[in-house]
């Protein structure tokens, strides 16, 4: 199992099913601010069901389909992140991510993200990072428009939230090519930059949004 050191205070690692209590516990903490926006929460009512969830991500991992990481901010659980699908024949990630309502304004996701950008292009070699955020979630919308995304369009009504239809933003952002490092085994983060650090945890096999 990876885990990177991206600020002396945030740190992320591979979500694995170990984390799937304390996972829950966040969710469940945070159930009608993460409602606003995500579409799992309903379906989501028990560590089993979380625990479920990060062994098909762990799988998807594997094949390169995807990476999920949870985050911490001074070794507490924060939140998630990563590429919810990676278009391995083009060489697109697509990025989702949630915290905590008490980690927000922080700063915590500006960093994270900025991580997964420099992974996509080190480890998975790819060239276009996507972001799309529903049009009223302000907060969602000011990562990639911190981080200098190019904003690509509007989809309407993209998503069908609780009965209430949503209009996308999309952001992104396109990267140049980077000799010194391909896509590793397994399509994950094989190599550990500078910045980072390997730990104990499940062996790749048995990963979230």
């Amino acid at each position: 199992m990876f885990s990177r050191n991206i600020t002396d205070a945030v740190r992320i690692s591979l979500s694995i099913p170990q984390f799937a209590e304390d996972l829950f516990q966040l969710t469940d903490r945070n159930r009608i601010f993460l409602r606003q926006w995500l579409p799992w929460l309903d379906r989501t009512r028990s560590a089993e069901d979380t625990r479920s969830f990060l062994r098909q991500q762990l799988q998807r991992f594997s094949n390169g389909e995807a990476l999920t990481v949870t985050i911490f901010y001074k070794e507490a659980m924060a939140g998630v992140a990563g590429f919810n699908s990676i278009d391995q024949i083009n060489g697109i990630g697509y990025v989702g991510y949630w915290l905590g309502e008490e980690f927000n304004g922080k700063g915590i996701m500006t960093a994270v993200v900025r991580d997964l950008i420099s992974i996509g292009r080190e480890f998975y070699a790819l060239q276009k990072i996507d972001i799309r955020c529903a049009t009223d979630n302000r907060r969602s919308r000011a990562i990639p428009e911190r981080l200098a995304f190019m904003h690509e369009g509007t989809l309407r009504r993209a998503e069908k939230l609780y009965e209430k239809w949503h209009d996308h933003e999309v952001y992104a952002q396109l990267l140049e090519p980077n000799s010194e490092h391909g896509a590793p085994p397994n399509g994950g983060p094989g190599t550990q930059p500078a910045n980072s650090k390997t730990t104990g945890g499940a062996a790749i096999g048995e990963l979230i949004v």
